[in-house]
């Protein structure tokens, strides 16, 4: 009996430690991930739009890398602030070049990574309704010298333009450009709340009345008048921008969609912009995950377009951006898995 029960005891002992030495074996196989016991500090803008979709879907592919992501909503100019002080690590939604001067200020402490999140980035200029257009022949901004075609986007033979909520930097190209292009006397630059100010000029559009604004692509309005079919974009005559908004090359863009006359290249207020990414540069240098993932991230325009436009038909609760990410993820889980491999194979 004693010796059956010494048997017993050694095969419940090997058979402990076949289980243990099995469980060390999973332990040991189970890969670990660039982000395991990693917190990221993410930062977004506190201007709501396809931002917000991005970044949900950038913050599920950083969880995929093992990383725990804090994020915060805050203004650009405050994010530059905190990055470069090592309080905050990256943002992925900062318009660039409207925010270069600010991002130029703290380079040392700070670097962009990647190309940006829209691919072939984005554009800015000036649009009219495409019936007007077709009526009277316009084919470029400067003819809005003539009092009689300003006239028609107003009264008294001067037009009224939807710029830019105060403070945006597009207003003041949309200022320095009608003093630059002689078009002060006949166009009126309207400077208030733009999603408020574009709901009316979106109606006048519908209802077959004439409309002047300044607007870009991609963007909810782009996406509720289209360029070709409900509007047009007006080719400025020359390359202008004021001093506190860099120059990034040509704003001559080809391929643009429903430019006045047919015209490609189509001269824009300014050259392509970007939702690019900025991080602290010792953040990123440490965390090269990050780094290709970021690089990998692209959106086309329309994708873009088309969350711009569903948030400004629904006010973009936090739900709705929710379902925007999930419906986008549910859709390209090939893609998504692609930067996540491509970026864990880095670290």
């Amino acid at each position: 009996m004693r010796a059956f029960v010494r048997a017993a005891s050694a095969l419940v002992a090997l058979a402990v430690a076949i289980v243990g030495l099995t469980s060390a074996s999973v332990v040991a196989a189970t890969p670990t991930l660039p982000g395991d016991g990693k917190t990221i500090r993410y930062a977004q803008g506190d201007s709501l739009g396809g931002n917000y979709v991005a970044a949900q879907i950038v913050m599920k592919a950083m969880k995929a890398l093992g990383y725990d992501v804090k994020v915060s909503t805050i203004n650009t100019t405050l994010f530059f602030q905190a990055a470069a002080q090592g309080d905050s690590d990256l943002a992925t939604d900062v318009n660039f070049p409207q925010r270069e001067p600010g991002f130029r200020a703290v380079e040392k402490q700070t670097e962009v990574v990647g190309n940006g999140m829209i691919i072939g980035g984005g554009i800015n200029g000036y649009i009219i309704d495409r019936k007007t257009a077709l009526a009277y022949n316009i084919t470029s901004l400067e003819q809005l010298k003539d009092p009689k075609i300003a006239g028609l986007f107003g009264s008294d033979g001067k037009a009224e333009l939807i710029s830019c909520d105060p403070g945006w930097s597009c207003g003041d190209v949309v200022d320095y450009q009608l003093d630059k292009f002689g078009l002060k006397q006949t166009v009126h630059a309207v400077r208030g709340k733009y999603e408020a100010l574009m709901v009316d000029a979106v109606t006048r559009v519908k209802n077959g009345k004439p409309a002047l604004f300044y607007a870009w692509s991609p963007s909810w309005a782009t996406n509720a008048v289209v360029p070709g079919k409900d509007v047009v974009w007006l080719p400025t005559p020359a390359d202008a921008l004021p001093p506190n908004v860099p120059n990034k090359g040509t704003a001559l863009v080809k391929g643009v969609e429903g430019c006045a006359g047919g015209a490609d290249p189509c001269r824009m207020a300014m050259s392509s912009w970007n939702f690019n990414t900025v991080a602290n540069r010792e953040f990123i240098a440490a965390n090269p995950a990050i780094k290709t993932l970021i690089e990998e991230v692209k959106f086309p325009v329309a994708t873009w377009s088309q969350w711009e436009y569903a948030i400004s038909k629904n006010g973009g609760s936090s739900t709705q951006i929710t379902k925007l990410a999930d419906d986008w993820l549910a859709g390209n889980k090939p893609q998504f898995e692609q930067w996540v491999a491509a970026a864990s194979k880095v670290h």
